[in-house]
């Protein structure tokens, strides 16, 4: 599931972006918008290593986003940003974003960081946290392992 096609779309649809052929690149995010459900355009910037769950059914990435390295989304889930604000999130690396959370405003997720399914974020999240609910409230601090080594 590393590399799931959806990804795949977007990586063409990014290089496309990259060298200013913007409708060769819209095109590509419609497609992936129509054959997977998900709406990830060329202009966001993914991280390596990025991983949609349930091949992203249902996901919604602003086209300003950042996503660092090694980070998880799972289906459902909105980044974009406020009506008044002018900037998306700053999503940091090994961050995982629960099912049908909603992450959004002028905010910064620090690294190594679990959002709970259904968690609405519009607040600043430091490093090594986990996050849930709604209002959104931290659990958990300094973390030392990342979502991918739990068993």
């Amino acid at each position: 599931m590393k590399n799931n096609f959806p990804i795949k779309i977007y990586r063409i649809s990014n290089f496309f972006y990259r060298k200013k052929l913007k409708y060769l690149s819209s095109f590509l995010s419609w497609m992936n918008r129509f054959l997977f459900s998900v709406w990830v355009p060329g202009s966001a910037s993914l991280g390596k290593n990025f991983q949609l769950g349930y091949w992203g059914l249902g996901v919604v990435i602003h086209s300003n986003a950042i996503i660092g390295n090694n980070c998880m989304v799972a289906q459902g889930v909105t980044i974009g940003r406020n009506f008044g604000d002018k900037k998306v999130p700053i999503i940091g690396n090994d961050v995982y974003i629960g099912a049908g959370s909603k992450v959004f405003g002028e905010i910064t997720i620090g690294n190594n960081v679990i959002i709970g399914a259904n968690t609405v974020v519009n607040k600043n999240i430091p490093d090594n946290c986990t996050v849930v609910g709604n209002p959104m409230r931290i659990i958990k601090t300094d973390r030392k392992e990342t979502w991918y080594d739990l068993k």
